[in-house]
This record gives structure tokens, sequence and C-alpha cells, in this order.
């Protein structure tokens, strides 16, 4: 019955075992962590904080929000329709993201070029589907003429002919402190 192991008997049975796990339990764990810090600090860098030229480190300090002023004054300079589209509808129109028809691809646009420019101008200003009105802009920043000429750029480039918008009318401001030209000053009572 001697020669039988005891479940309940411990392994280690001699103080020179019970010395040598206590000093495997400390060693082997923090040669463990050596390891790993040595391999995890010498390899190359590829993801956040890898490439530390100074567009990169400008890319990643960049706010998510710019800030542009602009003089309600001044005269207003429209964007081309491929900057309003590099700048608005790429976001869903490059993949086909929520239905949106893929920029340049023929057979989606087809449907959409039938309807015709102003009913497809009226699906931008007023949101179809995903896409929210005005495809979500202002039109403090983006004027209806700027929407049309993206409108166009999406259209010519998927197989349309629609033709380039007419430019806006300018805007002429009034100064109110100055008395018009044209009229004349009432006479003097003599």
């Amino acid at each position: 019955m001697s020669d039988q192991h005891n479940e309940h008997e411990s392994l280690i049975t001699t103080p020179k075992q019970l010395i040598a796990v206590v000093i495997a339990a400390f060693v082997i764990p923090i040669a463990i962590i050596i390891l790993l810090v040595t391999y995890v600090g010498n390899g190359n860098q590829t993801g956040v904080g890898g490439d530390d030229s100074a567009q990169a480190i400008y890319e990643r300090i960049r706010p998510v929000v710019t800030l542009e002023l602009k003089d309600p004054n001044g005269p207003r300079i429209y964007k081309t329709g491929e900057q309003i589209y590099q700048q608005i509808c790429v976001t869903c129109h490059a993949a086909g993201i929520a239905g949106a028809p893929k920029f340049g691809d023929a057979s989606a646009w087809r449907s959409h070029i039938a309807r015709g420019h102003d009913q497809l101008m009226q699906s931008i200003l007023k949101g179809k589907g995903a896409m929210p009105a005005r495809a979500g802009t202002s039109p403090d920043d983006i004027s209806d003429y700027e929407l049309a000429r993206a409108l166009v750029h999406m259209v010519n480039g998927s197989g349309g002919k629609f033709s380039e918008p007419a430019p806006p009318a300018p805007i002429v401001h009034v100064d109110d402190s100055t008395p018009p030209s044209d009229k004349a000053a009432p006479a003097a009572p003599q």
C-alpha cells in the first residue's frame, strides 16, 4: 500500500524541491516579461506613432473641425463641381454607401439621369433615402449653384450629358449710411 501514490500528497517532498519551485515561480514570469518587452519594443512600428515625419504628426494632431472666417460682404467665390464632390459627395458616392450610385458607374446612374436635372436637384435639396437635405450642408457654406455643379460633375462622370448651370447673379450690398446719388436733395425753403 505504501507503493501506491496517495492523491492527497504534495508533489514537493523535500526542502530542496520547495526552494527550486519558489525561485522558479519568481524568475520565470520576470524572464517572460523581459522577453515580451524586448520583443514589442524592438519591432517595426507601422501603426499609430510609427511615422514621425512632420506631415504624419500634423495629421495626428489636426483638429476634427476647422474654422474658416468669411466676410459676408466680400465677393462669393464658388467652388467647382469636382471640389464639392471631393468635399462632400465622395463619402457615399465613391463606394456606393447606403444605396448611393457610385461615381463613374453608368448603369447605376442610368435611372437617375433619366429623371432629369431638376428632379435630381430636388432630391439633393430635400434629401432622399440616407442622404440628408442639401447633402448635409448649410446654405451659408455651400450654395444651390455649387450643389448643382457637383450634380453635373457626378452625372457627366457617369455617362450623362448635363450642361453646367448658369452662375447666379452677383449680390449687391447696399450701404444705408450714404444717401442715394440719383435722388436730388429737397430744396431749402426760401
